[in-house]
């Protein structure tokens, strides 16, 4: 069993908030740390507001009703619980269950039955990229009863494995790059003249003899040092052919996010307002701000866990996100995780998010060469 450490950085929240030494667990005493994990464990299970006497049979604590109820009120003060109207029990705020997810809960592995599923699932055949990560924003909505989401990265992030040019009409081709991946880009070029069939040859045969195996991003580089070298081999065999080689290499398009399982958030009181679910819905369709978040994740290591406002965007305030980077070849290529309501089990949603990222990097390193 192992204790959580942190998994985002979220200092200026809790500084804005007057309590940034509870991370460090200095302001927490260990009475008062054991009620704060029993009534959030208690209020994650059940939904509803935890009260005093609950806790006395529950924390496993010799301490009465009243010595409770006081330090209930310090938890308070402190912004980590709050007494909804209707009821007399509290229920914990975002900065309570921050402070629960990076010092307080408890995780343990994935039951064996369950890991076992997750490697099942990624032992299907998968014919690209694309589709397996299709696959796994389904597995992650599917596992968790939330909505799974998972980064597509740009096709130029994996090393060629092959172009070739085909001539068009007029003053056009397409140019096809196959990817190690198996994922495959058209891309349909406008050049300055006419090519023969012989000059598009010409230019793939040499084009996949130098640079297979190499990504983009590399390949233009080195394009760029040849095409700046008098008189090299580059500039004798393609001359004309060099707009192909350009235009055929031009950054790929914005990554994309793929979405599953949206329609699992109705089922949520916590998320059952029309308005609030209009407007998740909606930057489910834009992807812009969820893109953004999910690539600000791919840029630190291990888990990230953002709940409530935590996350910067109004449509994610009653939601909580968890994801974790995954990657390949030495590199990272995307997050993936899981959106839900902020009361969810996250002992259990962390190490299938953890598990998950680590079984889908396993997965593209057996086709992406290690760097």
């Amino acid at each position: 069993m192992t204790v959580l450490r942190p998994l985002v950085s979220v200092a200026a929240a809790f500084a804005a908030a007057g309590i940034m030494t509870l991370l460090s667990g200095h302001s927490l005493d260990p009475r008062a740390r054991q009620l704060l994990r029993t009534l959030i464990a208690q209020y994650l299970a059940e939904g509803q507001p935890v009260g005093s006497r609950t806790l006395a049979r529950s924390s496993g604590l010799d301490v009465s009703p009243a010595t409770i109820r006081n330090v209930m009120a310090d938890l308070e003060e402190l912004g980590l619980i709050a007494s909804p109207h209707t009821s007399a029990g509290r229920v914990p705020t975002v900065q309570g269950l921050r402070v629960f997810v990076d010092s307080l809960i408890e995780l343990k592995p994935l039951a064996r039955e369950e890991m076992e599923h997750l490697e099942r699932e990624f032992a299907r055949e998968a014919g690209n990229t694309r589709d397996l990560l299709g696959g796994v924003s389904s597995l992650l909505s599917a596992v968790t009863h939330f909505a799974g989401v998972v980064t597509v990265p740009r096709g130029d992030d994996f090393p060629l494995r092959h172009i070739d040019f085909v001539a068009l009409d007029g003053q056009r081709i397409l140019v096809i790059l196959v990817f190690a991946d198996g994922q495959v880009q058209n891309r349909v070029l406008q050049l300055q003249r006419r090519l023969a069939p012989g000059e598009l040859e010409q230019a793939a045969n040499y084009l996949n003899a130098q640079y297979a195996g190499l990504r983009i991003d590399e390949i233009r580089a080195r394009l760029l040092g040849e095409l700046r070298a008098a008189g090299s081999e580059l500039n004798r065999l393609l001359s004309a052919a060099m707009e192909v080689a350009a235009g055929a290499f031009a950054p790929a398009a914005e990554a994309d996010v793929l979405v599953s399982g949206q329609t699992n958030l109705m089922g949520y009181q916590e998320l059952s307002d029309l308005d609030r679910l209009r407007e998740l819905f909606e930057a489910f369709q834009r992807k812009r701000d969820l893109l953004a978040l999910l690539e600000n994740c791919a840029r630190a290591p291990g888990v990230r866990l953002f709940i409530g406002e935590e996350s910067g965007f109004a449509a994610l305030d009653g939601c909580t996100v968890v994801t974790a980077p995954y990657g390949a070849g030495g590199r990272v290529l995307g997050a993936l995780g899981v959106i839900g309501p902020t009361r969810m089990a996250y002992d259990r949603v962390i190490p299938v998010v953890q598990a998950t990222a680590r079984l889908l990097s396993d997965a593209l390193n057996r086709v992406v060469p290690t760097q």
